[in-house]
């Protein structure tokens, strides 16, 4: 045997430090440790303990896998320690010395991440966990050196060989010309005598194997203390807290404990992560009990000071924005203000009021939700039933040209004035505002009646707080896409589309280059980084540049301008970034420029009269203004009061004297002064109006549902008769046979749609809806995609574990957690794959990676009656799911988690997933419950407790690093928005989707390159898929699936799916996850999959999986005396009201005899081409989030032999989600048809992949 293959020998087929070994109680997964301690004591796991006398480096272990090479050596000092431990793992070289850590030569601070493995306090010890590989190792320095270093690792399939010490010594040894290597020297060592003395209980006939190492480790090195006390830690660590050594072994042998820093206390078993202000109860996170320093019963460590200081939780400090605040303190914003209560942020209601965007093609609704339009259209921006706002676009420009404010009441007005140079104030007499951007181009920000929440519609939405929502279009139905919504509110024709590319080269970079510095983290913006992500002005920015006219600077400008008035409305000033960024304004004559122009009482006119800019409580406005002490006259000139003009019904007059309709009266400091008023009694006011013309009826369908028009006459061309309506196929019908439209496709009266959880019927022209239970979904794929619970997305890559979603929030006792950790490809840069621990009700903990389901159920947990969880393989993904909870896991074996949750979760779970409470706004709330605005602040916060890790500061994602590869990036995800999917288009927008597979495309490291590709488009073919449109997007040259490796000789029943549904016997109806992958294609005579078997069968002779075990049909399960047969597929279970407990007798089948324990500890592997479901027992359930875990002996006998048909396939598993019998109230939310009145006010503003050859097509279903 080579040198090379002892050592994956020694190394990983070790089991403990003398042998007994650290199994679980499976052999498919298990720990094992090689240990060297002391002076030289070697523990490996083939044989017995043996002392290396050497002062040569030393190879622990050396291995490939997964072609990922690992090689760590070691060299002592002549102190007797370790003095060197270098680990190189995929030519990434960390070097233990002197007391200081070394990656790649630069010394390193704890905790230290990088994307292939990870460096950190564990306990007493130092540990190193390596991402690419099933590695850990871990070592205690003391002054002088190192005084042990463990390896331990999982090792599926190991060879049993054994070797003498002799030979293990020669194969691993490094010979160098100046060391040594020599045969142990011992002598007798009364302190090893008498330690061993006291361990008799736990070596028994090992002790004088133990008292010669033990010997052997001290001779020459009497004078150590570190060197005894190792070895002898080590012993005690084996003999374990039960032994009668336990408590006493550092007073026979004086070693003293480690020292521990501040307030810390050092304990023999402690947590090896303590708990601490950031997570006071690091409840999942299966830690290892070890020599560790914790704070006293009650406290925890305060991690956000310095000093290792043990305080109470209710006096931890909180942190924002990287500044410590103390309990009690408070921070305020313009919006919002919180308090630091034990570590936690408590949070008021966010009261700035709600307000729609419209800048450019860019619009944020009411309620936050952010799109681009699709057409440079005439569109209903907001109405109410008071008022309709319509905009227009330019035909020439993406720009808007024109906006048109209609009030619909005759008691309604609206008050139009300059705010500034650059903007026009609206109010009206209900209280809705408009701020509108004149120039360069016309910008709307509109502020809504506070008491018209939930009745306003158009782009805007309708400020409910629930993004879910806001894509309701004019016929009262939610679309799923911008596009159709959109196209629903537009008036009149729209053939105009606005580009989603650049349309020119030269303006791509230009856009690229100067739209940059709203990213610059040292630029003019940075001080706003921390309120507002600039990502999304960012992007909004080079597609407005980039699809500008001639002038570029000034599209550039006014897209900049949109950050810093995003800033400005949260009172965040971000200095002169006009001046910064070549954007300056010239004002005329003498006026000055200001960021917020000072309009209360600043012109002539305001002299004259109630100057309304002075009761504005609106955002700042910048633009040109008049210096204080001076006004603005008519000539835009700013002047002295003595100087200014007065106003009038009747006009101006000049300063001095003068007669207004008879009346003598004097202009002095802008304002008239006259002998008498202009005729009005009674204390009556003079007042000045102006009528506008009613519209007419309108005569289709479609318009049933928009706004009045603005003309006075009817529009010359075919209309209906009276009391008829044009339909969506151009004929004529009456009202209630008014056709409706929803997502590109027409529906009859009466008919009936579900869509976003809602159950829509068609009548009159408009949709009718009512609520249904929403479940919520969230997914995240490649180098950090995601997708909340309310739709929100965001990109956030770091190299930690994460909590994905829980529902341990603020201080409440939880029942589930899901946790991510991200596994590298070469390319350290990509994600290749995920590592997904789903640990329920503290008891049972799933690791879902490396394409297989491992299970570790906690000491004490005892079996049950009722399945805890099911696992299937279905297609291409594996499944886990909870069905008591309403929890449900789906996993495409790579980087691509889906979670799902039913709708009694809501506003009940937090994490990188969001809060599932119907508004995207709040969803990045970080574990403190504060919402901040950086996903990079916000996914730091979810960091899992164990093992802690570093905050992540800057990000570097696919494009960024190699620009040079984006072109091949966009022109390979253009598929996405390519005719293949046109269908889906209008159900499922293919924006944020494309723009995710342009990132995941954009690398040039093969592997990354076309697995981020193909996993971004199979994300929004099964979006579409959930949308009832299924799209064959695989070809043989297009992320091709082989499915033909699954059929036997001669056979052709499996094919690929793109939308797969199928019977199995656990579930007999058909999946609503229709998942793309290998599916088999049962004939009608045994239609049903057996998962356990991988065959097609009857119903009648199903298996079924119970507790670990396939049992055959008939056979029958008693739990607590319960008759339970397995029937069709399940375990039934006929319930019995008493029944005494019994004790477990063996399982009997017709092969096997085994007794299954009541209470066991147990790590399994389940692969996904085998069965994986834990069990399926037909009863009747009460719903809880929270499933109670019973305790119940079990039995099993078989009956009379079964003959089984079957037609042999390969094993797979499926599986069906949750379904509930619940009764649901439906509740009716009625549309809101606008009617005129007599009279209506019109205020109009205008703008002055891989493809691998494979010969064996035998049934052509590659794809």
């Amino acid at each position: 045997m080579t040198s090379h293959r002892w050592i994956l020998t020694v190394c990983f087929l070790l089991a403990s430090v003398f042998g007994a070994g650290e199994s679980m109680s499976t052999v498919e997964v298990q720990k094992y440790t090689c240990r060297m301690f002391g002076s030289g004591v070697m523990q490996p796991f083939n044989s017995s303990g043996f002392y290396v006398r050497s002062s040569c480096p030393f190879t622990l272990t050396r291995f490939t896998h997964n072609r990922v090479d690992c090689d760590i050596t070691v060299r002592r000092g002549d102190s007797g320690l370790l003095a060197q431990v270098e680990i190189i793992v995929n030519k990434i070289r960390t070097v233990v010395q002197s007391g200081s850590i070394l990656v790649e030569k630069k010394s390193v601070s704890l905790p230290y991440d990088h994307t292939y493995q990870h460096i950190f306090q564990y306990g007493t010890y130092t540990r190193l966990r390596s991402s690419l590989l099933p590695l850990s190792v871990t070592w205690h320095s003391v002054p002088g050196g190192i005084d042990v270093v463990r390896c331990t690792r999982t090792f599926l399939e190991f060879e049993k060989t054994f070797h003498s010490a002799k030979q293990l010594i020669a194969e691993s040894v490094i010979p160098e010309e100046t060391c040594q290597t020599r045969d142990p020297i011992f002598a007798l060592n009364l302190l090893c005598r008498l330690f061993f003395s006291y361990t008799l209980d736990c070596l028994q006939a090992r002790t004088p194997h133990y008292i010669r190492l033990c010997e052997e480790n001290i001779y020459s090195y009497e004078s150590s203390k570190y060197i005894a006390c190792a070895f002898f830690n080590e012993v005690v660590q084996q003999c374990g807290n039960d032994s009668y050594i336990w408590t006493m072994w550092r007073t026979v042998t004086r070693c003293d404990p480690p020292s521990c820093p501040g307030d810390l206390v050092h304990v023999e078993q402690g947590t090896a992560f303590v708990p601490s202000c950031s997570n006071p109860n690091p409840g999942f996170s299966n830690q290892d009990l070890t020599s560790s320093c914790v704070c006293p019963k009650g406290t925890v460590v305060n991690d956000r000071a310095g000093g290792f200081h043990c305080v109470n939780v209710s006096n931890c400090p909180c942190v924002f924005a990287g500044r410590s605040y103390f309990p009690g303190d408070t921070r305020s914003t313009k919006c919002q203000s919180c308090v630091c209560e034990g570590g936690r942020w408590r949070c008021s209601k966010n009261v700035c009021p709600a307000r729609c965007l419209i800048e450019g093609q860019f619009v944020t609704t009411f309620d936050g939700k952010q799109y681009a339009l699709p057409g440079k259209c005439t569109y209903v921006a907001s109405q109410g039933l008071k008022w309709t706002i319509t905009i227009q676009f330019s035909e020439k420009h993406v720009s808007l040209k024109t906006a048109v404010l209609q009030l619909f009441k005759e008691s309604a007005y609206a008050l139009v004035f300059w705010q500034s140079s650059l903007y026009v104030q609206v109010q009206t007499s209900f209280g809705l505002k408009m701020q509108v951007q004149m120039f360069p181009e016309l910008q709307f920000f509109i502020t809504p009646p506070t008491n018209h929440t939930s009745i306003m519609s158009g782009l805007c939405g309708n400020s409910n707080d629930d993004t879910t929502d806001d894509f309701t279009t004019s016929s009262g139905i939610i679309e799923n896409s911008p596009q159709p919504f959109a196209w629903s509110w537009s008036v009149g024709t729209c053939a105009l589309n606005i580009p989603k590319i650049c349309s020119s080269a030269d303006n791509e970079i230009f856009a690229d280059e100067k739209c940059s510095v709203l990213n610059d983290p040292t630029g003019i913006f940075a001080k706003c980084h921390g309120h507002i992500p600039a990502d999304q002005f960012h992007t909004a920015c080079v597609q407005r540049t980039c699809n500008c006219g001639n002038n570029l600077q000034q599209c550039l400008c006014v897209a900049l301008g949109s950050y810093a008035k995003a800033c400005a409305i949260l009172g965040v000033a971000v200095g002169d970034w006009r001046k910064a960024s070549n954007c300056t304004l010239k004002c005329q004559n003498n006026q000055e420029f200001f960021y917020d122009v000072p309009a209360c009482n600043h012109t002539c006119r305001s002299l004259s009269g109630h100057d309304p800019r002075c009761r504005l409580d609106d955002t700042p406005a910048e633009g040109c203004g008049c210096p204080e002490g001076t006004h603005l006259n008519q000539g835009q000139v700013c002047s002295p009061k003595a100087e200014c003009e007065c106003h009038h019904l009747g006009g101006t007059t000049p300063p001095g004297p003068v007669v207004v309709d008879g009346l003598q009266c004097i202009c002095k400091n802008g304002e008239l002064l006259c002998s008498k008023d202009c005729g009005c009694m009674n204390g009556k006011v003079c007042v000045h109006c102006s009528e506008y013309a009613v519209n007419t009826a309108q005569k289709t369908c479609d318009s049933l549902s928009k706004p009045l028009g603005v003309s006075v006459t009817c529009e010359s061309g075919c209309h209906c008769p009276h009391g008829q309506y044009e339909d969506h196929h151009g004929n004529c019908v009456f009202l209630d046979n008014c056709t409706c439209v929803y997502s590109g496709k027409v529906f009859r009266a009466g008919q009936h749609v579900k869509t976003n959880c809602k159950k829509c019927i068609c009548g009159q022209g408009q949709w009718h809806c009512n609520d249904e239970p929403c479940p919520g979904k969230c997914q995240v794929y490649g180098n950090g995609h995601y997708q909340t619970f309310d739709s929100k997305w965001y990109r956030f890559n770091g190299h930690c574990q994460y909590t994905l979603v829980e529902d341990y929030c603020g201080n409440e006792n939880g029942s589930f957690s899901v946790r991510v950790e991200s596994v590298p490809c070469c390319d350290e840069a990509l994600t290749c794959s995920r590592s997904i621990v789903l640990d329920l009700q503290g008891t049972v903990t799933l690791t879902l990676s490396d394409m297989k389901v491992t299970r570790r159920i906690q000491k004490g947990r005892t079996l049950q009656a009722h399945s805890l969880y099911t696992t299937h393989t279905v297609g291409l993904y594996i499944i886990i799911s909870v069905p008591n909870s309403g929890i449900t896991l789906i996993w495409d074996k790579h980087t691509r988690i889906t979670i799902e949750l039913h709708p009694n979760w809501r506003n009940r779970v937090c994490g990188l997933c969001g809060n599932f409470d119907s508004s995207e706004v709040n969803d990045l709330q970080i574990s403190g419950s504060a919402v901040v605005s950086s996903p990079l602040t916000f996914g730091n916060s979810w960091k899992a407790a164990t093992p802690p890790c570093s905050d992540v500061t800057t990000e570097i994602f696919p494009c960024e690093r190699n620009s040079y590869c984006s072109a091949w990036a966009q022109r390979r995800c253009m598929i996405i928005t390519s005719d293949t999917f046109k269908d889906c288009h209008l159900k499922v927008d293919p924006e944020p989707y494309y723009h995710a597979c342009v990132q995941e495309s954009c690398s040039c490291e093969f592997e990354g390159k076309f697995l981020g590709f193909c996993t971004a488009v199979a994300a929004y073919a099964e979006a579409c898929s959930d949308q009832d449109v299924c799209v064959k997007w695989r070809t043989p040259d297009l992320c091709p699936v082989y499915c033909d490796y699954y059929n036997k000789q001669g056979q052709c029943s499996w094919h690929y799916e793109a939308c797969g549904e199928m019977l199995t016997c656990s579930k007999v109806d058909y999946f609503t996850h229709k998942l793309e992958g290998c599916y088999p294609r049962c004939p009608k005579d045994a239609p049903y999959f057996d998962e356990n078997t991988g065959e097609c069968t009857k119903l009648k002779n199903c298996t079924c999986f119970f507790n670990g075990t396939i049992l055959q049909p008939g056979t029958v399960v008693m739990i607590e005396s319960n008759t339970c047969p397995c029937e069709n597929g399940t375990v039934n279970c006929q319930l019995t009201p008493t029944a005494p407990p019994t004790t477990p007798p063996p399982i009997t089948t017709a092969s096997t005899s085994s007794i299954i324990p009541a209470t066991f500890t147990t790590e399994t592997t389940v692969p996904s081409t085998t069965p994986a479901t834990t069990s399926d027992i037909a009863t009747t359930e009460t719903w809880s989030t929270v499933p109670s875990a019973t305790t119940t002996p079990l039995t099993t006998t078989t009956n009379a032999s079964t003959t089984t048909e079957t037609w042999s396939t390969v094993p797979s598993t499926t599986t069906t989600p949750l379904t509930n019998a619940t009764t649901e109230t439906w509740s009716t939310v009625p549309s809101t048809t606008t009617t005129p009145l007599t009279t209506t006010t019109n205020v109009q503003l205008d703008s002055g992949h891989h493809h691998t050859t494979d010969d064996h097509y035998q049934c052509l279903n590659y794809y």
